[in-house]
């Protein structure tokens, strides 16, 4: 699996897909931070944490969308798959790969705090819970975009379908809105990633939430074993 991990992160770094992607994600978390902290005179990130979902959904897939895609394009998967390494540590491999790289993203926030340091004192246990809530809900969304990614050998396939989910995702709220059904409203209510971001950014560490991601990260992470035990029986 350390191999794979190893293989992956070298990919994004010696192509221009990992600084695009850090680079991306930093300019518009700056802009946000210099925004709701430094021009407000805010001490809270809570606001740059909320804001930065739209920019993590556009990321995302474009961390994932070579994931497996490209391996299928230059026809390098089947080596992949017929190495000693089962396919378990192989998609572990790859979901790893990407969230390292999500985690670089994401750790321009503890550089945010240390601003923050100079002047007051943050908010320790909200900074700490929404930064958790951003990592696993970003592990979440790049499970979703890795099983897109092995559905497809186009790369650009792969981003825009991971970006169409994301979306959707994202207006899973105002969708159940206009649902005048209780029970299919409540559901798709249940199934929002904002509703289960939420209580992150109030400080509020909910185990319910944890377990939501966690399990979505599960599934999806499953989802793509199953793709490719089923190509390889086939």
């Amino acid at each position: 699996m350390k191999a794979i991990i190893k293989r992956e992160l070298s990919s994004y770094f010696n192509s221009a897909i990992g600084y695009i992607v850090l680079a991306v994600f930093y300019f518009f978390s700056g802009i946000y931070f210099s925004f709701f902290c430094i021009y407000k005179n805010s001490s809270s990130l809570s606001p740059v944490f909320s804001n930065m979902l739209m920019i993590i959904l556009f990321v995302v897939p474009i961390i994932t969308m070579k994931s497996f895609a490209e391996e299928k394009r230059q026809k390098t998967d089947q080596a992949l798959f017929t190495s000693p390494v089962n396919l378990f540590e192989i998609v572990m491999g790859k979901f790893l790969g990407a969230f390292i790289l999500y985690l670089l993203c994401v750790s321009i926030f503890l550089v945010y705090t240390l601003v923050i340091c100079f002047f007051t004192t943050p908010e320790w246990s909200v900074i700490f819970c929404t930064l958790l809530g951003t990592l696993i809900m970003g592990g979440a969304l790049i499970a979703i975009d890795i099983f897109i990614s092995a559905m497809t050998e186009s790369q650009v396939i792969a981003a825009v379908v991971g970006i169409g989910a994301g979306l959707f995702i994202y207006m899973l709220d105002s969708i159940a809105d206009l649902i005048n059904v209780e029970f299919f409203a409540n559901i798709l209510r249940a199934l929002s990633f904002n509703q289960n971001f939420l209580n992150f950014t109030y400080g509020i560490l909910s185990l319910k939430n944890a377990v939501f991601f966690l399990s979505i990260i599960a599934v999806f992470l499953f989802l793509t074993i199953r793709v490719f035990e089923k190509k390889r029986l086939s």
